[in-house]
């Protein structure tokens, strides 16, 4: 049997200081969409993911052109994930001399690419 290879677009943004549950939101909203579809729905969501979304989405886009020679055109987004990255511990003084702790959490961020037959 001969397995046909599916060329995949890819990129990644490690360590991005937000959240992967907010990342979420805006994710799911441009799963499975075409390309400059999704490009217009980050565009104008009012999250704070979606400006980091857009410039890596753009990012794949540019790698699909440049290192796999995909027309954008028929691109859309495959897949598109956040995963929760390390988390930065800080320390914030509290009532009576206690202390408490504040998580600023991280996520990275993958977004795949592949082209419609």
């Amino acid at each position: 049997m001969e397995e046909s290879t599916v060329l995949e677009a890819k990129a990644t943004l490690k360590y991005a200081r937000i959240s992967a549950r907010k990342v979420k939101i805006v994710a799911d909203l441009i799963k499975g969409k075409n390309v400059n579809e999704a490009l217009a729905i980050v565009k104008f969501t009012p999250k704070a993911a979606s400006e980091i979304i857009e410039k890596l989405l753009k990012s794949a886009i540019a790698n699909a052109e440049n290192n796999h020679n995909m027309n954008s055109q028929n691109l859309y987004v495959a897949d598109i994930f956040a995963n929760q990255g390390p988390t930065l511990k800080r320390i914030r003084p509290a009532a009576k001399g206690s202390a408490v702790r504040i998580r600023k959490r991280t996520s990275h961020i993958t977004i795949i690419l592949r082209e419609k037959e």
